[in-house]
C-alpha cells in the first residue's frame, strides 16, 4: 500500500515539474503569422483557404463510407454460410440486404445521389 502511495506521488511529482517546466521554456507567440496562414506546399497561397465546401461531396463521402461499412457485415455472412442454420442465415441476409435497399431508395429520392442539380 505504501509502495503505490509512494509511486503515485512520484507520478505526481514528476508530471507536475515537466508540466511546469513546459509553461517556462516555451516561447509561444498566440499570433504568430507564420502559423496563422493556410500551408500550400511552402508557398504564399494563390486564392483564399476559406472556400465554401461542397455538402453533395460530403453526402456522397457519407453514402460510400454507410455502404463499405455494410460490406463489411455482409462479407462475414458469406463465410459463414456452411456452418450456420440455413433459415436464420437466410433472414439475416435478407435483413441486412432489405436495409440497404431501402436506404439506397431514400436517398435516391432525397437527391443525395444525383450529382448534377
Amino acid at each position: 500500500m505504501i509502495k503505490s502511495m509512494m509511486m503515485m506521488l512520484a507520478t505526481l511529482t514528476i508530471s507536475t515539474i515537466m508540466i511546469i517546466s513546459h509553461m517556462i521554456i516555451n516561447k509561444k507567440m498566440i499570433m504568430e503569422r507564420n502559423k496563422m496562414t493556410p500551408f500550400e506546399c511552402g508557398f504564399d497561397p494563390k486564392s483564399s483557404s476559406r472556400l465554401p465546401f461542397s455538402t453533395q461531396f460530403f453526402l456522397i463521402g457519407i453514402l460510400f463510407l454507410i455502404f463499405d461499412v455494410e460490406m463489411v457485415m455482409i462479407l462475414p455472412m458469406i463465410i459463414t454460410l456452411k456452418s450456420s442454420n440455413m433459415t436464420l442465415w437466410f433472414m439475416t441476409s435478407y435483413m441486412v440486404i432489405t436495409i440497404l435497399i431501402t436506404g439506397l431508395y431514400y436517398e435516391w429520392k432525397n437527391g443525395v445521389i444525383e450529382w448534377m442539380n
